[in-house]
């Protein structure tokens, strides 16, 4: 009976091991989800300045240059600090830039890194 009882004994010596397992690795699995929204949180930065260059470039073309820093300024979501458009005409195509600072993790935590974005189109206004 003795025998018997050991075996068992030694049976439980894994028990809560997946669970602490688990818990050393949570730190790495936050980490890697930390960075995973981060790379997603800047390519989102370059996808919206860069709509927003084309957009103000599309509108500076046809309205001016008032008309395409609201343009701009329009395609550009309000929780981005410190959105700048500038509009260029530059002979027949109208140049613009658009700039927002980088977040790190969430909206209202600015790291001063900018994101620019670049459009460009013909320029389609009647010269006097």
């Amino acid at each position: 009976m003795s025998g018997r009882r050991r075996d068992r004994v030694r049976g439980r010596g894994d028990q809560g091991q997946v669970a602490f397992e688990f818990v050393g690795m949570l730190p790495y699995i936050l980490l890697i989800l930390v960075a995973v929204w981060q790379c997603v949180l800047t390519g989102y930065a370059y996808s919206l300045v860069g709509n927003a260059a084309d957009e103000a470039a599309r509108a500076g073309a046809l309205h001016g240059p008032e008309a395409c820093e609201t343009a701009g300024l329009k395609h550009i979501s309000v929780g981005w600090d410190a959105p700048k458009v500038t509009c260029t005409p530059s002979g027949n195509l109208y140049k613009t830039t658009a700039t927002v600072n980088l977040r790190v993790l969430f909206p209202g935590f600015d790291i001063g890194v900018p994101i620019t974005g670049h459009g460009g189109s013909l320029n389609e206004q009647e010269e006097d």
